[in-house]
């Protein structure tokens, strides 16, 4: 694949984005929308790939193929899922073109979402696509750096440099896919948990594959016992808690699974009538249902480890699978220390960073970033200011964790919640709490709402 048009690398652009995944695509979007060339590097497709990646698409989903809850009411992302559709996102546009059953999330066919994420940015005139890998920051000139969290050694080096402090790395883990025709249905039922069934939902959102306790405990014997990846130089790795290995939570204790991804409450086994002691919950991935992934599976076990281990899950004993699970590295800064509320870096304010490098964890945060970063360069470009989005509303919320409002020192990967929006006055039930941040949420992202 090449740059948008034959004339495309030769375009003068207003600003460089470095990065074409979730939050660069997003970013060059909104600047694009706003009437400014864009140039948007990336190195997939000039003959470099990352550990994680198979393709040259853009905004390629290389985890899970969910963006998770889509209840704009009662839950941190749905509410930023609105927000982003209020302001033209790109990547929920095609989320919601792309979509599959998923109970009350909102998770898409991984293939048909970057392939239309890729021709919508190849077809806007704005927009010049370059397939290179750019190893160093720019010297001059407006440029968002959204290399995410694969970010290659030399501009890492280079970013490192240019900020006085060492990028710090984790590790995410990867959850397998399996083929559909390979479960099998006389254990494994459809259901959603309580049989909640979100918008074009239909009961069949999710497999579910039960344990019993013997087997559970034979299972999480085996999580434990199973060969796993060795990492030699990189020890005492620091997992971002949303996407740890299956096995790793498994160390910490016997029933730390039953009560994480495996748990039974909420899913009747038909052959019972009853709760099973844990389950394993398949979720589709794609739009022709054909393969669904294990939820909450990703794993540091070896290929065969996972293959023998995987096949004593009931209903799965036959199972083969697209895609094993696997570990890729993740780089991100120590962005509250380094970046103004606008995404600036303080050092080199003419570059601004987004996405999961800014440590933001979750595909739809990255996106939400990478919005952000495009329409504050925007309005730089227009001779503007943009005030940030109110600490209020989902946007605000996740933007001022980012950029001042965590720890330095123990600066982690975060989804957005909640806890990151300011408190809520005066006590109140848990439900009733939820609505009360989203009506608020709603308030104030009104009277942000730029023109």
């Amino acid at each position: 694949m090449g740059p948008a048009s034959g004339y495309a690398a030769a375009v003068t652009h207003d600003i460089h984005i470095i990065g074409g995944g979730l939050a660069g695509s997003e970013a060059a979007w909104q600047l694009a929308q706003a009437g400014h060339k864009v140039k948007l590097s990336e190195m997939r497709g000039s003959g470099h790939m990352t550990p994680a990646h198979h393709t040259d698409s853009l905004a390629e989903l290389v985890c899970s193929n969910s963006f998770r809850s889509d209840d704009a009411e009662r839950n941190a992302v749905g509410l930023l899922h609105r927000e982003m559709r209020d302001l033209g996102s790109l990547i929920l546009t095609q989320g919601d073109v792309h979509k599959v059953p998923a109970g009350s999330a909102l998770a898409v066919d991984r293939d048909g979402f970057s392939a239309g994420v890729t021709a919508a940015l190849e077809a806007h005139p704005n927009i010049s696509i370059v397939r290179e890998r750019v190893d160093q920051l720019p010297a001059e000139g407006l440029t968002i750096v959204a290399t995410g969290p694969l970010t290659a050694p030399g501009l890492a080096e280079s970013i490192g440099s240019a900020t006085g402090k060492e990028a710090l790395a984790f590790f995410d883990a990867i959850a397998p896919i399996v083929h559909f025709e390979s479960i099998d249905f006389t254990t494994a039922w459809y259901q959603s948990r309580w049989n909640k069934i979100g918008p074009g939902g239909s009961g069949k959102d999710y497999i579910n594959c039960p344990m019993s306790k013997d087997e559970y405990l034979a299972f999480h014997a085996g999580l434990l016992a199973g060969e796993k990846t060795e990492f030699r130089e990189w020890e005492n790795v620091p997992y971002f808690e949303g996407c740890m290995p299956i096995e790793v939570m498994a160390e910490r204790g016997v029933d730390t699974l039953r009560y994480g991804p495996m748990k039974g409450v909420g899913l009747d086994d038909p052959r019972t009538g009853r709760w099973p002691h844990a389950v394993v919950q398949l979720r589709q991935d794609n739009a022709s249902g054909t393969l669904w992934n294990m939820v909450g599976f990703q794993t540091k076990l070896k290929y065969a480890a996972q293959v023998e281990l995987f096949r004593t899950i009931p209903g799965l004993e036959k199972a083969e699978f697209a895609r094993l699970g696997g570990l890729h590295r993740n780089t991100f800064i120590k962005s509250p220390e380094l970046l103004d509320p606008t995404l600036r870096l303080k050092a080199r304010p003419n570059i601004r960073f987004a996405g999961q490098i800014t440590g933001c964890e979750g595909y739809v945060e990255s996106a939400a970033i990478g919005l952000l970063a495009g329409r504050f360069a925007a309005a730089e470009l227009a001779g503007r200011t943009l005030a940030p989005p109110p600490r209020e509303t989902a946007l605000g919320a996740l933007l001022a964790h980012i950029t001042g409002e965590a720890e330095v020192e123990t600066y982690q990967p975060m989804n957005v919640n909640f806890g990151l929006f300011p408190p809520i006055e005066g006590r109140s039930k848990k439900a009733d709490r939820k609505l009360m941040y989203t009506s608020r949420a709603r308030a104030a992202f009104s009277g942000w709402l730029p023109a």
